[in-house]
């Protein structure tokens, strides 16, 4: 009968997995570990504690008990030896003693805060040296020099008797502290003895679960492990079709069969991405040639629109020469908005054939001197900048590989609105510095303008974006779009320094070398005589 209800129980135990005896193993160390750690903790916390409360509160406390004394005894014999002969030398020690006094009790003060019996044996310290002090040492210090004060021997008595109880009161004060003290440091003592012990007992347990943990790791684990890595490194290794074997215990085999069943769906992964790849590499085809007849619609809009918008300047400027002052003021005044219009239009126009040729017309990458570069646009702004009475600095610059032609543009768009947005008044300051940064150039022209507030700091980049009306600041509102799709040609980014508030700061980046980018796209036949006639 025993017998029959033992095999059941063996067939119980012969059915755990790895992972439920490690479980059992694991939870009962935890269990152990975690009442051991909590004791430990406690252990350390007390003896931190202890140890603060011995040094930090203990140990001072008592100390500046003792320096009380010596401060209360040092004016005890100040105002005996003034008392007796009236020389001022003697009142020295009783005037220092006052003040090393306040200190003392001071300290002690904010030492034995929170301990009433300290507190209480504190004041009654303070209670008896105030009374010594008022019907002694004040009355006796504030006779005149020069002669015995007749107090000092009229109260002797009475000053002998209240300096004993202050001797009294400071000595049961020391002892208390001192016992105190002692306390503590036997508690620290008792303290460490149990964290020595609490802390060997969690070493050997420790040692002993490595031991076990190892034991049962390399009879019922090492071996199927090493034969199922062997298996996933046949997989990683390319070999996706290569089945993963179900070897050793229960748990073991079914981890071997969700790896291979992981592997299967690899299989099928991998196809889908496959194809998906193939998807995505199409649309960026057909993403590219989008822009591409995008970029060669404005071109061709553009020019375009050239032949019949100098027709409409043309004529709106000969009416407006011939007919000038013969029609009345609203004539006069239609008359002057076409011709606005028109203009306008045609400034519209060439600013954006500027901008539709940036990576296609102008792409010829060559070594450049930044430094010549700036310099030319300088001189090519220079009326401008003589006008504002502007003033403009530049640290050494970099060569680097770039389009010539747009990095003229680039600079020209900066120092030109650096110079055109400035305050009322002033005269503009405008500085241009170059430092490297990683394997890019961090490029900054800095100026005292009127600034660009945080919240229009990426619509600015935006094309046609303007962030005041034509009649405040000329312009068509493609300046910065360009900066910005010239230096994104370059492999560089940029912004607006949203920190800067005492003008703007336009900071960018520039790759030494221009990533590669395919050719131009071709133009449509169509308006090819249109863009040689009109650069």
């Amino acid at each position: 009968m025993n017998g029959d209800q033992e095999r059941p129980r063996s067939r119980r135990l012969a059915a755990w997995t790895t992972r439920r005896w490690l479980r059992v193993g694991v939870a009962a160390s935890l269990v152990v570990l975690t009442l051991l750690g909590a004791t430990g903790a406690w252990v350390l916390g007390r003896t931190a504690s202890i140890s603060e409360e011995l040094v930090d509160v203990r140990s001072p406390a008592l100390t500046s008990a003792i320096r009380l004394e010596a401060a209360v005894l040092n004016q005890e014999t100040g105002i005996r030896g003034y008392g007796l002969t009236g020389t001022s030398e003697f009142i020295a020690p009783y005037r220092a003693g006052l003040a090393e006094q306040e200190t003392d009790i001071s300290r002690l003060s904010e030492l034995l805060h929170g301990d009433k019996a300290a507190l209480e044996d504190l004041a009654a310290v303070q209670r008896a040296l105030e009374r010594w002090q008022d019907r002694l040492a004040r009355p006796v210090a504030a006779s005149p020099p020069g002669s015995p004060s007749p107090l000092a021997t009229e109260r002797a008595a009475e000053g002998k008797t209240a300096f004993d109880e202050l001797r009294t009161a400071m000595t049961a004060q020391q002892d208390r502290l001192r016992a105190e003290r002692a306390r503590s440091r036997e508690d620290l003592l008792a303290t460490m003895s149990l964290r020595n012990g609490v802390f060997t007992a969690i070493a050997v347990l420790i040692l002993a679960l490595a031991a076990l943990i190892f034991e049962g790791l390399r009879r019922g684990i090492t071996m199927p492990l090493e034969q199922l890595g062997a298996d996933a490194r046949t997989v990683a290794g390319g070999d996706f079709d290569h089945p993963i074997a179900e070897t050793g215990p229960a748990d073991l085999r079914r981890l071997g069969s969700e790896i291979d069943f992981m592997r299967r769906r690899l299989v099928r992964e991998l196809a889908f991405a496959e194809e998906a790849r193939l998807r995505l590499d199409a649309q960026a085809a057909d993403l590219q040639r989008s822009n591409a007849e995008l970029e060669q619609f404005a071109y061709v809009a553009s020019h375009d629109l050239q032949e019949p918008l100098r027709k409409v300047s043309s004529f709106t400027q000969l009416l407006q020469r011939r007919y000038g002052g013969q029609l009345d003021a609203k004539a006069d005044q239609y008359i002057d908005f076409a011709v606005d219009g028109a203009n306008r239009m045609q400034t519209l126009i060439n600013d954006l054939l500027a901008f539709s040729r940036v990576g296609r017309v102008h792409n010829t990458h060559q070594s450049l001197d930044l430094d010549k570069v700036l310099k030319q646009t300088l001189s090519a702004l220079s009326v401008g900048i003589d006008e504002a009475g502007a003033t403009i600095t530049h640290d050494p610059l970099p060569t680097l590989v770039a389009d010539p032609t747009q990095l003229g543009m680039l600079w020209q768009n900066l120092i030109g609105n650096a110079v055109k947005f400035r305050r009322p008044g002033q005269a503009p300051e405008i500085h241009v510095t170059a430092a490297p940064e990683g394997d890019l150039w961090r490029f900054t022209v800095t100026d005292n303008g009127i600034g660009i507030d945080p919240e229009y700091a990426d619509k600015v980049f935006v094309i046609f974006q303007r962030l005041h009306t034509k009649d405040t600041y000329s312009g068509s509102g493609i300046g910065l779009a360009m900066c910005k799709k010239i230096v994104e040609f370059h492999g560089g980014t940029i912004g607006v320094d949203t920190e800067y508030d005492e003008g703007t700061r336009i900071t960018f980046t520039l790759a030494p070398e221009p990533p590669p980018s395919p050719g131009p796209s071709p133009l449509p036949e169509a308006s090819r005589a249109d863009a040689g006639a009109n650069p």
